[in-house]
């Protein structure tokens, strides 16, 4: 059985397909792509029991059919080092003998049956069905994703919430110290359904929808999810359980705002980190009237730094502590040139947030102050 493939094209599919491909599968057999041939077109899938992505392209020059696994780590190596040029596969289909022709040699290992790799699962009959532009779905996954919780103590917090409703999506992720709310108008529903995006499938997703146009087709049922994009399948496992009541500790009546300038706020912040205690991280952030002193200080080490800003502060005089790399990390997440930070007291959750948003959507973070010693 032979076919005809473009290099470059199947080493671009075989290298996004192949980020789902675990270090420590518990299945030999998925450590392997599995292809199948249909007609003049190659579906390639990768899984690792919990996602699984799948992608179609065209061939040439085939004369029959065939499912084999074929070594991902061996092709993608050897593909790499190719420049574009067309590959010719000849699939012994009784040993499962592979030979791949270049335009100067040839290139022989063996496959597995393919009829061994798991198959991928499916919804039930009874799913909730919707679909978004890949862009909204990308900001949603990339402005929150940075704030799900990496220690799995808490399952329901290490992923994406996404809830849909009759007045748009929310994308919420959080690990207890920071949060993140994306509400997008865009993508309205007459039913309200949500499930949790674990955090793997949401990087995942943020890395396909890059580099995708059109509609994404969501769908998914109490167990698994679906994305459907134009190049893409992706199917994953959602995170069971209840996501946290986030917009009970979203706070109300932060009444003292500073306006400042967002790239100017992250460089001082920066500099001054670097004379932070390397065990707190502690920036201190001194409010009055037109102006924020940003401060740190390592006692141990006896270092020091102060920095003051300009800004535009309604409020009473304040100080408050926050974790220099949540709060940068937050301020280089937002887009839009100026930021405000609403503040209550030094105790109480601050609320960062864009000066302006961008159209259809309404962007607020949540970050949780650390105790000042003085």
């Amino acid at each position: 059985m032979k076919f005809t493939v473009s290099s470059s094209l199947l080493l671009s599919r075989l290298q996004m397909v192949g980020k789902v491909i675990s270090s420590k599968n518990t299945m030999a057999i998925l450590d392997n792509f599995l292809l199948q041939v249909n007609g003049n077109q190659l579906t390639i899938t990768a899984s690792d029991l919990e996602t699984t992505l799948t992608t179609s392209l065209e061939i040439d020059n085939q004369d029959g059919d065939i499912t084999i696994a074929l070594p991902a780590k061996l092709l993608m190596d050897s593909l790499k080092e190719f420049p574009e040029q067309p590959l010719c596969f000849d699939i012994n289909p009784e040993n499962l003998a592979v030979v791949f022709r270049t335009e100067t040699g040839n290139y022989n290992f063996i496959g597995q049956n393919g009829n061994e790799y798991p198959k991928a699962p499916t919804l039930k009959e009874e799913n909730f069905k919707c679909s978004m532009d890949a862009t909204v779905l990308g900001a949603g996954v990339g402005k929150t994703a940075f704030a799900a919780a990496t220690e799995d103590l808490r399952p329901t917090m290490t992923g994406i919430f996404f809830n849909f409703n009759n007045t748009g999506v929310t994308f919420v992720a959080t690990d207890a110290h920071k949060l993140v709310r994306l509400i997008n108008q865009t993508v309205q529903t007459e039913n309200e359904a949500s499930f949790i995006l674990p955090r793997k499938a949401a990087n995942m997703v943020k890395n396909l929808v890059a580099n995708e146009k059109g509609e994404v087709r969501i769908s998914f049922d109490d167990k698994n999810i679906v994305f459907e994009m134009p190049s893409y399948v992706m199917i994953c496992r959602q995170i069971e359980g209840r996501f946290p009541n986030y917009n009970a500790v979203i706070p109300q009546n932060n009444t003292n705002k500073v306006v400042v300038d967002r790239q100017t706020l992250i460089n001082a912040c920066k500099r001054v980190a670097v004379f932070a205690n390397t065990g707190t991280s502690l920036l201190k952030l001194a409010l009055s009237e037109n102006s924020i002193k940003i401060s740190a200080q390592d006692i141990d080490f006896s270092t020091s730094a102060e920095e003051t800003i300009a800004c535009d502060y309604t409020g009473m005089p304040m100080a408050i502590g926050f974790k220099a790399p949540f709060l940068i990390e937050i301020l280089s997440s937002i887009a839009s040139q100026d930021v405000v930070l609403a503040l209550a007291d030094p105790a109480r959750a601050g609320l960062i947030l864009p000066s302006e948003n961008e159209e259809h959507q309404e962007l607020l973070i949540l970050l949780m102050p650390m105790l000042l010693n003085d």
